[in-house]
């Protein structure tokens, strides 16, 4: 209603409101623990985790101001720890209650993927922010490995915190430190037209079949990266029209079936807490309505 049939915003709203209640934002809100988390975890190797549910809820549109959202978020923000990192992200074993969950922990990936969220239902996520601003690379993006000597980025990690940028001025405003930090994040993913190696050009993940790996549009996508994902991030941020886009939009364009929907093509294995789509193979609501606003986002641009 809101992205494709430009409705009136009090119907927007009224249908917003739909989420706390009903459907799979009612279902994901139930499974929240008396102990505030999701999961009985900060966050997993599956998808039931508490950062994986918020960032459900996050892309269900789940209103911050709504009692049902201002309940569960405070349950996480009073509640919820990261278990084994003290405040300098310090090791001190698994017994140790850490972070809150809304000051996040040491990874950029995973820190992008809370501040997101914290950002998006009115948290204090200040100290992420600021190890996320710390941690940009001379490339222009983030890497989760960096830690470990790497010095080239990772379009995982900097979709990721990309998005979390992109959530904080949304909530918060102007705030010319952070805009300028992304858009040399989003420049990294322009300057190689969002799936290509700016040294040589290469397609940088094909199969055996020489396929295009990041042209397999799954959701929810998690920490993967691929161009959809991409493109939705430019699309939310207001980009201008780029022709280092163009060709990332007809990968996109190809995908689309004859009945004009586009397919759950693939899904990343871990327990999710709410199915979502009908499986791998079959439509997808959620791929379809996030290509479509795209390709509405681009055309208008263009």
């Amino acid at each position: 209603m809101r992205d494709l049939t430009n409705a009136p915003s009090n119907k927007v709203a009224a249908e917003r409101a739909r989420v706390a209640t009903e459907g799979w934002g009612a279902h994901l809100l139930a499974l929240q623990g008396t102990d505030g988390m999701w999961g009985n975890v900060a966050w997993n190797h599956g998808w039931n985790s508490t950062m994986h549910v918020l960032t459900l809820l996050r892309e269900f549109g789940l209103d911050p101001a709504s009692d049902q959202a201002q309940k569960a978020i405070g349950r996480v923000r009073e509640q919820v720890h990261w278990p084994g990192w003290d405040w300098d992200g310090n090791w001190q074993g698994m017994d140790f209650v850490g972070n809150p969950f809304f000051a996040g922990e040491v990874e950029p990936c995973i820190n992008g993927q809370v501040g997101a969220s914290g950002a998006y239902f009115g948290q204090n996520i200040q100290r992420i922010m600021d190890r996320l601003l710390a941690e940009q690379l001379p490339d222009g993006g983030w890497n989760c490995e960096a830690e470990n000597g790497s010095t080239r980025s990772s379009f995982n990690t900097t979709i990721c915190v990309l998005e979390c940028l992109l959530e904080y001025e949304l909530a918060d405003g102007n705030n010319a430190e952070v805009t300028e930090a992304r858009l040399r994040g989003q420049e990294y993913l322009l300057e190689r037209h969002l799936f290509r190696r700016l040294s040589t050009g290469e397609v940088i993940k094909q199969d055996r079949k020489g396929e295009t790996v990041w042209a397999r549009f799954a959701f929810p996508t998690w920490w993967h990266y691929d161009i959809l994902r991409g493109l939705e991030y430019l699309r939310r941020a207001g980009a201008a029209p780029d022709k280092r886009a163009a060709e990332a939009i007809d990968l996109l364009v190809s995908k689309r079936d004859a009945d004009g929907r586009w397919p759950l093509e693939f899904q990343y294995p871990g327990v999710m807490p709410v199915e979502i789509d009908a499986g791998v193979g079959q439509p997808s609501r959620w791929n379809t309505l996030r290509a479509l606003r795209v390709l509405t986002w681009y055309s208008a641009q263009a």
